[in-house]
């Protein structure tokens, strides 16, 4: 047994069985992340390519969904009305063919240039009415992420950084996500992190996270089914929920409060 299986006291599964990733997921509630609405990201690119991803949400046993396509300058111009207009699509398919799955959507926000811009004139897609989901590119750090960070306080609103274990030039430094929190930041966590689907050093660094009990939310990220059949895996080799057992995860109480109708 490797370090990490004996430092979580056996959270990763001996001999998985065939189909025993149906409902692993369920006690998650609300995926709070994912690009599946169609044609609007680099996530999925159609109506049926949606809908797979969605019967793939159903078979882990997640039926509530936040979708959160990408809102980047200049390669995702993405607004709440196009944002709205994908979900109106997507709703209609799911109503005509009689599919009982709750669908809601937000966005991801890139810390770029135009952020400022979407805060300043109050023309966020919230995620429930109150949380902002926001990204950092992968290549190099954001020099803007703590002034972003209160400008979304502001507001009156709670920013989530997404996926914050991909920052792989974090990694070195764990006092960051210490920093990050303590400016009133949620972090939330990529399931797939946990496996090496990403590399080794992202699972260490979500590993290191969960050991300290860091993460708010989780969520799938998923924009294809590459994704969906990683995450079947993930979740029959891994004891997900005892896995962040330490963790405050809010998902299933993520619209506590009354939202727009979603149904």
């Amino acid at each position: 047994m490797g370090f990490w299986s004996n430092l979580f006291g056996g959270s990763e599964k001996k001999g998985p069985q065939r189909g025993s990733h149906h409902n692993r997921l369920a006690w998650i509630g609300w995926d709070m992340h994912n690009h599946i609405l169609p044609g609007i990201d680099d996530g999925s690119q159609s109506i049926d390519q949606s809908m797979e991803l969605i019967r793939g949400l159903q078979e882990l046993g997640i039926h509530r969904s936040v979708s959160t396509p990408h809102v980047m300058a200049g390669v995702h111009d993405n607004t709440p009305e196009s944002i709205a207009g994908a979900h109106s699509c997507l709703m209609t398919a799911l109503k005509s063919q009689g599919i009982d799955f709750k669908l809601d959507f937000s966005a991801e926000y890139m810390i770029d240039d135009q952020l400022d811009h979407w805060i300043e004139n109050d023309n966020l897609c919230l995620l429930a009415e109150k949380y902002v989901l926001i990204e950092m590119s992968y290549l190099s750090e954001s020099k803007g992420l703590f002034s972003i960070i209160k400008s979304i306080q502001d507001k009156g609103c709670q920013p989530i950084l997404a996926h914050p274990e991909r920052y792989n030039y974090y990694h070195n430094n764990f006092k960051i996500f210490e920093d990050i929190k303590n400016a009133g930041c949620m972090l939330q966590l990529n399931l797939l992190s946990i496996s090496k689907y990403y590399g080794e050093n992202v699972k260490t660094a979500a590993l290191t996270l969960i050991r300290s009990g860091m993460y708010d939310f989780v969520g799938t990220d998923m924009h294809h089914t590459r994704h969906l059949e990683a995450l079947k895996q993930v979740v029959v080799k891994y004891d997900v929920q005892d896995l962040l057992k330490d963790n405050p995860i809010r998902n299933i109480s993520l619209y506590s409060d009354k939202v727009r109708n979603i149904a």
